[in-house]
């Protein structure tokens, strides 16, 4: 299966899921500050620090910045975070 060859139709599916990874990941992090708030099992919540983690180095948040964040984990801080990033304070362009 990793000799594959992909349609035309499923390259330009994959093409534009790549085209909008960073809108994607935008969102998927701002409802993490939700999933968050809500989270009550400490498994849980260690997932989701994780993801947010994840998502924070792909959007370019700076290493810092992501280090005090899942150091104090407060869902409010990364609320934060997702209102620079969607300000275009933080990000790719920065």
């Amino acid at each position: 299966m990793a000799d594959r060859e992909y349609t035309d139709y499923q390259r330009k599916v994959i093409a534009r899921y790549y085209d909008h990874r960073e809108q994607l990941d935008q969102q998927r992090l701002a409802e993490l500050v939700t999933s968050l708030y809500l989270a009550t099992g400490v498994k849980q919540q260690e997932k989701l620090w994780t993801s947010a983690g994840e998502l924070m180095t792909r959007l370019k948040v700076p290493p810092t910045r992501i280090q005090h964040v899942l150091t104090r984990r407060d869902p409010a801080i990364l609320a934060a975070v997702v209102e620079d990033i969607q300000k275009g304070v933080i990000g790719p362009g920065q």
